[in-house]
């Protein structure tokens, strides 16, 4: 599947607000499907909901959420993609060591189905940055990414781009 940018507004917690994306990013989502011992089709992961792109002010509450559907039901982990010198990445798992951010995952809504969220509070400069849902069960695994990107002011972010509202 082809990214496709939706764009629209929201609302942080704090009412202030804040313009963000949304990037559908290519996922993989298998094509075979396995049948187990009680003859329950099994599959990997695939993303129901990605998470959405964010522009917001430094001091503001965030979150982002990710939605993964599978069978056996997939484990949600959260990384931080760090983008090294000559483009080499690594992964941050999250939460590591930082106390203004805080993962929460749960069943559901669906059978199989896991939400997750990271939620970020205070915002700072160093919270900017490509952050990653990833899905993983048995049968494979599934990721996709957004971007936080942290202003000092809510002048600075952008209201329309190409044409499109935001």
């Amino acid at each position: 599947m082809v990214g496709r940018t939706v764009a629209h507004t929201v609302s942080n917690f704090q009412g202030n607000i804040a313009a963000s994306r949304h990037r559908a990013a290519a996922v993989d989502c298998p094509q075979k499907l396995q049948r187990g011992q009680s003859g329950q089709e099994r599959n990997g992961p695939s993303i129901v909901t990605p998470p959405k792109d964010i522009w917001n002010v430094t001091g503001a509450k965030i979150y982002m959420s990710c939605e993964v559907l599978g069978v056996p039901t997939p484990v949600l982990t959260w990384n931080k993609i760090l983008r090294g010198q000559y483009g080499v990445q690594r992964l941050e798992l999250l939460p590591g060591d930082r106390d203004n951010l805080a993962i929460q995952t749960r069943g559901g809504p669906e059978k199989h189905e896991v939400t997750g969220w990271v939620l970020i509070s205070p915002l700072s400069k160093e919270d900017a940055g490509e952050y990653e849902c990833h899905a993983s069960n048995s049968k494979g695994e599934a990721t996709a990414s957004a971007r936080i990107t942290v202003v000092d002011a809510l002048q600075e972010i952008p209201l329309a781009k190409d044409g499109a509202e935001l």
